[in-house]
C-alpha cells in the first residue's frame, strides 16, 4: 500500500499533460478524471491485498475498477475530440490480450483439475508419507518437487498440493511446517520463473513475443540459485529428527491417470509447436490439447461405469480457478485503461529512461513483493520499453521470484498461511526475508554471469 500511495504522489508531481498527437495515448494524466482513475485502482487493489482478512474475492473489486476506469476513459476521449474508433481499438487490444491468456490458462487449469480428480497428486502425497523420511530430507524433497511442479502448474496449485504433504508429516512440529512452507513458497515462485508455462507473468512475456520458448530456459540456473540460497540457510534450522507418521492407507490413482499426465505433456508440446513452427498463438495449441482430453474422457466414460473410472471433463472446466481468471480480466482492463490515459508512459520514462533498464527491472521485482506480479508485468508490457532478450529475461526473473520476499507477495504464500493453522505466518516468513533477499540478489548476479 505504501508503494501505491507513493505512486499516486508521483503522479501529481509528474508533468500535467502529455501530447496526445505524439503517441497512441490520450495524454490526460494531469486531469482530475485521470487522477480519479488512479485512485479507483489503488482503492480496488487495497481490497485485493486485504483479501485474507475481508474474505472478499480479489476479482470483484478489480472488475468494478476496470469498468469505472474505462467509463472515464470513454468520457475523456469524447470530451477531447478523440474518435470513437481509436478508443475501440485500444479496448480491443486489451480484449485480445486477455482472451489469449484466458484460453491458455483455462486449458492448463482443466488438466491440473483432471489430474487431481484422478488422484495423481494424492497418490504422490501418500507415497511420500509412506516413505517415512526425516524432517531435513523431507524439506529438500518437497522443495524440489514444488520447484519442478510449478514449471508446468501455477505456483498456487503447486504450493497447495505439496503443502498437504508438509502438513501431514509435520503436524507435531510447528517449526518444520513454518520453514517447510517458506521453502515451498520460494520453490514455487522460482520454479515458475524459468518456464513459459510456470507463471502467468512468464506466459504473458512469451505470448507478447518478447522472447522465444527456449529463451526462458536461460533462467533455469538463476532460478535454482534463487531457491537454493534461502533453502540452504534454513536447512540447519530444520529439526534433525524423524517425524512420527500417522498410519494411513496408500492412495491409488484412478483409471487413466497416467494417460492424462501424458496428454498434458503432449498438449504442451502442441502449444509450443503451434508457436515455434506455425507462428500461431500458443493458446490455439492448448485448445487442440483440450480436445485430446475431451476425447479421452469420452473413452473413459464408455469403458467405465464405476466411480473409479467415471470422468467428466466439463466438471474439471467448471472447477477451474475462476476467481483468478476473472481477477486477471480486471487487472488487464484496469491497467490497460490507465495506460491509455498516459500513466504507463510517464512511469516508463521515469523508470526505464531515468534509471536504466537493469535498475528498473530489479525494482520491478521488489515491487512485486508488495503488489501482485500480474499487474506489474502487464504494466511493463504496456510500457513496452526497448530492451533486449537479456533484459526481458531479467524482468521475468525478478517479477517471478520477487514475491517470495514477503508471505503476502504471492498467491502461494497467502494460500499457505490460510492452511497452516497458525504455524506459518507473516512474521515467521519475515524472519527469513534476509536469506530470501540474498537468494534474490544471487539469482540476478547468476543471470548476469551466465547470460549477460
Amino acid at each position: 500500500m505504501l508503494r501505491a500511495f507513493v505512486l499516486l504522489s508521483l503522479l501529481f508531481l509528474l508533468p500535467g499533460m502529455a501530447s496526445a498527437e505524439e503517441s497512441e495515448v490520450l495524454g490526460l494524466t494531469g486531469t482530475h478524471r485521470g487522477l480519479y482513475c488512479v485512485l479507483v485502482f489503488i482503492i480496488a487493489y487495497a481490497f485485493v491485498m486485504t483479501e485474507e482478512f475481508t474474505h472478499l474475492r480479489k476479482s470483484k473489486p478489480v472488475i468494478l475498477a476496470a469498468g469505472i476506469i474505462w467509463a472515464h476513459v470513454a468520457y475523456m476521449a469524447a470530451d477531447n475530440g478523440v474518435p470513437v474508433e481509436k478508443v475501440h481499438k485500444a479496448f480491443e487490444h486489451d480484449l485480445r490480450e486477455y482472451a489469449e491468456l484466458f484460453l491458455f490458462l483455462l486449458v492448463a487449469m482443466t488438466y491440473i483439475n483432471a489430474m487431481a480428480e484422478r488422484n495423481v497428486f494424492e497418490a504422490l502425497r501418500s507415497w511420500l508419507v509412506s516413505r517415512k523420511f526425516g524432517y531435513r530430507k523431507l524439506f529438500w524433497i518437497t522443495g524440489v518437487i514444488t520447484f519442478f511442479l510449478s514449471s508446468v502448474a501455477d505456483n498456487l496449485t503447486s504450493a497447495l498440493l505439496v503443502g498437504a504433504v508438509v502438513m501431514a508429516v509435520g503436524a507435531n512440529s510447528p517449526r518444520f511446517v513454518a520453514l517447510g512452507f517458506i521453502n515451498l513458497v520460494s520453490a514455487a515462485n522460482a520454479g515458475g520463473a524459468f518456464s513459459p508455462f510456470g507463471d502467468i507473468t512468464t506466459l504473458m512475456v512469451w505470448q507478447a513475443g518478447k522472447a522465444e520458448f527456449f529463451d526462458f530456459f536461460m533462467l533455469f540456473i538463476p532460478s535454482v540459485v534463487n531457491f537454493a540460497v534461502p533453502a540452504a540457510a534454513m536447512h540447519f534450522a530444520i529439526p534433525d529428527e524423524a517425524p512420527s507418521f500417522p498410519e494411513e492407507e496408500r492412495v491409488k490413482m484412478k483409471e487413466g491417470a497416467l494417460v492424462i499426465c501424458g496428454l498434458f505433456a503432449l498438449t504442451i508440446m502442441t502449444a509450443v509447436s503451434f508457436k515455434q513452427f506455425l507462428h500461431l498463438p500458443p493458446f490455439l495449441g492448448m485448445m487442440v490439447g483440450l480436445s485430446f482430453l475431451m476425447f479421452y474422457g469420452y473413452r473413459l466414460k464408455l469403458l467405465y461405469s464405476a466411480d473409479n473410472g467415471r470422468f467428466d471433463v466439463f466438471a474439471n472446466v467448471r472447477d477451474a480457478e475462476w476467481d483468478t481468471l476473472l481477477f486477471f480480466f480486471g487487472v488487464v482492463f484496469a491497467v490497460g485503461g490507465l495506460g491509455y490515459i498516459g500513466y504507463l508512459e510517464l512511469v516508463s520514462e521515469a523508470m526505464y529512461e531515468g534509471l536504466g533498464a537493469t535498475t528498473a527491472n530489479i525494482l520491478i521485482g521488489i515491487l512485486s513483493a508488495i503488489v501482485d506480479n500480474i499487474p506489474v508485468m502487464f504494466a511493463v508490457l504496456n510500457m513496452n520499453p526497448d530492451m533486449d532478450v537479456y533484459q526481458w529475461m531479467l524482468v521475468t526473473l525478478t517479477a517471478g521470484v520477487g514475491g517470495t520476499m514477503l508471505s503476502i507477495g504471492s498467491a502461494a504464500g497467502v494460500a499457505l498461511m490460510g492452511t497452516s493453522r497458525g504455524m506459518y505466518t507473516f512474521f515467521s516468513h519475515l524472519r527469513w526475508t534476509p536469506a530470501i533477499i540474498a537468494g534474490y540478489a544471487a539469482s540476478i548476479l547468476t543471470h548476469y554471469w551466465i547470460n549477460g
